[in-house]
């Protein structure tokens, strides 16, 4: 069976959409397609049912799903141990949560390259969700993440925080800040949480969104009021495009780093949560 038949069957999984599944995967809809019906004929079963409504697992599908896990990440597992003859054949995956990849990518991998010489690094952008996915599945060695998935394959490490701040176009302090023209920042569900407990009136903003990149981009053309993260709010502030709003909370998200359980105490892995632990202001292993 070709490994592409799983890999597009999984994407499929989370995406729930042909046409988003071919994008993400760089190929046609009629090639997900005849995937999925060369899946399907292989397992003698129908995986999805296509409606107006949406593409969904049919029981066979969502039957199938933990075991197609289970075999990407033992091909992905297999794939490693055959072709890592030495050091140098070392390819370390890493994704990062899309709000961290602008200011901290590049540093990280200039890092890692220090760190880890002899390792070539692949890098990519996710959620929190998918990344953990992509983790467990094995498609990655390192996520850096938001929000940790909870499973019994997967190990999280705190890492650090990184700090959103108000910034406006209009205001000066927060009592003058309504929902008019308010963006609402939706970055994960603890940084939601916060800001509805501080500003409950706030969150019937009817703008928002969930990455700082968007987020900057509104503001930029809409104006208003939004929290950014604090280093893209004082390029905002120091391009003379708008103001910090005075007597605003500062909202802290925590960063967390997870590695498959099999990886926890593998060096590469170990120096890996080391050095973005540390850049982020934690504390490093000995």
């Amino acid at each position: 069976m070709q490994i592409e038949l799983i890999e597009t069957f999984l994407d499929l999984c989370a995406t729930r959409n042909f046409n988003r599944t071919a994008e993400r995967m760089g190929v046609t809809q009629s090639a997900v397609s005849g995937r999925v019906k060369a899946l399907e004929k292989a397992l003698e079963c129908r995986l999805f049912t296509r409606s107006r409504s949406g593409t969904e697992l049919t029981t066979e599908g969502l039957r199938f799903e933990p075991h197609a896990r289970g075999i990407l990440a033992s091909w992905s597992v297999g794939k490693r141990a055959a072709q890592e003859r030495s050091a140098a054949g070392l390819t370390l995956r890493i994704g990062i949560q899309q709000d961290l990849v602008v200011q901290h990518a590049g540093q990280w991998i200039e890092l890692l390259r220090s760190a880890l010489p002899s390792a070539a690094f692949y890098v990519e952008a996710d959620f929190s969700t998918q990344t953990c996915l992509d983790v467990t599945a094995g498609l990655l060695d390192l996520g850096i993440v938001f929000t940790p998935q909870p499973h019994p394959d997967l190990h999280f490490e705190t890492l650090g925080d990184v700090s959103y701040v108000m910034v406006s176009t209009e205001h000066s302090k927060i009592s003058e800040v309504s929902v008019e023209g308010y963006i609402l920042p939706n970055y994960s569900p603890a940084i939601a949480r916060r800001h509805a407990a501080l500003y409950p009136a706030l969150s019937a903003a009817i703008v928002s969104s969930g990455q700082n990149a968007i987020v900057a981009g509104l503001i930029g053309a809409l104006g208003g009021t939004t929290y950014l993260l604090e280093d893209t709010a004082a390029a905002f502030v120091e391009g003379g495009a708008g103001r910090y709003v005075a007597g605003a909370a500062r909202i802290e998200q925590s960063v967390y780093g997870a590695v498959h359980l099999r990886n926890r105490h593998r060096g590469p892995h170990k120096r890996m949560l080391a050095v973005v632990r540390g850049q982020l202001g934690g504390v490093g292993w000995e």
